[in-house]
């Protein structure tokens, strides 16, 4: 991240945002700031770090994601992923799972602010990049009033160069991550006031923002702003973000394009071992709501799946959809 202005963030998911995810969303938005899933700082350390923190250079403008709570181990990590070249890198303070919580590590560090502020001046120490903190509002019984501005004060002592809030509390116990996601309430004010209160300082908004209108909205009070699901589930909804928040022109999605270069990317990928799902299974929902795209994800959902696929299954599932009578719907409507 080169200015920490009137950002647009694709959110960073376990399971989701790997480097084919990032690959295809960055087809479809050239400016969208992506993250990496949170990888471990002792899996960069210890396992193989290329899988880790390999990337396609056209995915840049992107940020790594680390978890841990040893500022020893983030910053060896730091190091190793110096080399990789990501223009931003992040530490998860948010994160819920009963697997961070194990390695004390994600959302469970708000209680101890000092250890992120520990972890954020070494990462400084050996970095090029800027380091930031995504975190929630606070966790458990905290008081958020409280719990937040204590951690803004300690990681900006630290040396962070910017703050991503979810805007939700997160329940270390009796929620699931999913039904941390959804269960505790949204509270975008207390992120507002954030800002007022460090007018010099990038702080960006996350959490149950499912359009660009609610994006542009938020964008009034605050710096930067993060879609998860939504532009996971419709990655069609990135299509509009260059115009929107960076100026490019109005778009003009060109959907055949778009399937040509994700034929050429899939083929790379399986010629270099891998399978056609790795890639297929996070463009299943790019056409959600127009007309074929039900065929369109039973074809990539049952035939990218199967022995030997290969990227032709792609153009079957793109010819399923029915462009013009999009376009004619959408004059209509």
């Amino acid at each position: 991240m080169t200015e920490f202005k009137n950002v647009f963030a694709v959110a960073p998911m376990i399971d989701w945002t790997d480097r084919h995810c990032r690959y295809f969303h960055r087809q479809i938005s050239r400016q969208a700031l992506l993250y990496t899933e949170m990888v471990v700082a002792d899996a960069i350390i210890h396992g193989p770090r290329e899988r880790l923190l390999g990337h396609d250079a056209a995915e840049h403008p992107l940020a790594l994601q680390l978890g841990g709570s040893d500022p020893v181990k983030l910053a060896e990590a730091v190091r190793i992923a110096e080399s990789y070249g990501y223009d931003e890198i992040n530490l998860n303070v948010g994160c819920p799972s009963d697997r961070v919580q194990s390695g004390t590590f994600g959302a469970c560090l708000m209680l101890t602010p000092e250890t992120v502020a520990g972890c954020i001046a070494a990462m400084k120490a050996v970095s090029t990049a800027p380091v930031t903190v995504k975190c929630r509002i606070g966790v458990d019984e905290q008081e958020p009033e409280e719990a937040l501005p204590a951690l803004i004060t300690r990681v900006l002592d630290a040396g962070a160069d910017a703050i991503w809030i979810h805007a939700r509390k997160a329940w270390l116990k009796g929620l699931s991550p999913k039904e941390n996601r959804e269960i505790p309430p949204l509270d975008y004010e207390i992120v507002y006031r954030m800002k007022q209160r460090w007018p010099d300082v990038f702080i960006g908004i996350n959490g149950g923002i499912r359009t660009l209108d609610e994006a542009a909205s938020h964008l009034a009070h605050v710096d930067g702003v993060m879609l998860g699901r939504a532009a996971y589930q419709n990655a069609a909804v990135l299509a509009d973000v260059d115009h929107r928040f960076f100026g490019a022109p109005a778009p003009e999605p060109d959907w055949p394009a778009l399937c040509e270069r994700m034929m050429a990317y899939a083929e790379r990928h399986i010629a270099g071992g891998g399978r056609l799902q790795h890639v297929a299974r996070h463009m299943v929902g790019l056409f959600t709501g127009l007309p074929g795209a039900r065929r369109y994800r039973q074809i990539l959902s049952t035939d990218a799946a199967k022995s030997g696929a290969g990227p032709e299954v792609l153009a079957a599932a793109f010819a399923a959809v029915d462009f013009t009578g999009a376009e004619q719907e959408a004059v209509s409507a």
